[in-house]
């Protein structure tokens, strides 16, 4: 079975980069099953409604997401109606929505998909190594599901890898998003599971990631965040991710990185 996961979507430019990727090679490459991280769809912020339904109609399985879930409060509802967008698992008891997803390919084979995010450099979130392990508990690669997947939305590579290693062989793949910079250190480990620790963006590089460098400059540089405005880079996007072969025993036997676009341009060699 062959899992494809692309990075945060970064504002409209980002999107619409996503939607072509997925359309133009789907059938090519013989995706089974897309998931995407949602989290700064809506202008950087959030997602709505609108744009679950945009992604959900071109072939996406499961959005994601992240620190920046329920920054469109005006679409708080459709976590609590839509079961293919999910919140991080081990966000405080009584949030909206739900961290997992069990759904059924058309082969038969059961596909889980669980969304975590970390603490360190965060906002207070519950503990991510005991809520995988409690969780994990009830399920079994092999017995009551084909395949399981996780979107570690995490600051620092360290709790990546330490989540991944902690439940390698229990899951067959943990790819990490947020710092939306693509890490090289994609891996099957010792017991079976694919892993990298941050798989980018799909945004414009060409940017504070993902946003036009302005306002992040000026948040670095003066004390007057109001009035420094984030606004999505609009201009050639680049569409990151990775894509995960699962074999019958649920782990994964192949693993690649998708970089499509203008982040991908051939660089002159300066060094004489």
């Amino acid at each position: 079975m062959r899992i494809v996961f692309l990075g945060d979507i970064v504002g409209k430019s980002g999107r619409e980069a996503v939607k072509n990727y997925i359309t133009n090679n789907r059938e090519k490459f013989h995706f089974d099953f897309i998931i995407v991280n949602g989290e700064n769809a809506a202008h950087g912020f959030g997602i709505t409604k609108k744009i679950c339904d945009e992604l959900f109609s071109i072939g996406v399985g499961v959005i994601t997401m992240g620190n920046h879930t329920f920054d469109q409060k005006d679409d708080l509802q459709i976590f609590e109606t839509e079961k293919r967008l999910l919140r991080p698992l081990n966000y405080p008891k009584g949030t909206p929505g739900q961290g997992y997803l069990i759904t059924e390919h058309s082969s038969g084979k059961k596909i889980m998909i669980i969304n975590l995010i970390g603490r360190i450099g965060m906002e207070q979130n519950d503990d991510p190594f005991f809520t995988a392990y409690e969780f994990l508990n009830a399920y079994k690669l092999g017995v009551n599901v084909d395949v399981i997947f996780i979107d570690f939305h995490a600051e620092m590579t360290a709790e990546k890898t330490a989540l991944a290693r902690y439940l390698d062989g229990k899951i067959s793949g943990i790819v990490g998003t947020h710092t939306h910079v693509p890490t090289a250190d994609l891996q099957i480990l010792d017991k079976g599971t694919g892993y990298l620790s941050d798989c980018g963006m799909c945004g414009d590089y060409n940017s504070v990631i993902g946003m036009e460098e302005d306002g992040p400059i000026k948040r670095f540089t003066q004390k007057i965040h109001a009035r420094a405005k984030l606004i999505p880079a609009a201009n050639e996007t680049t569409v990151c991710g990775v894509v995960m072969d699962i074999d019958n025993n649920g782990l994964c036997c192949n693993i690649q990185t998708i970089r499509v676009g203008g982040f991908l341009k051939e660089q002159k060699d300066c060094v004489s």
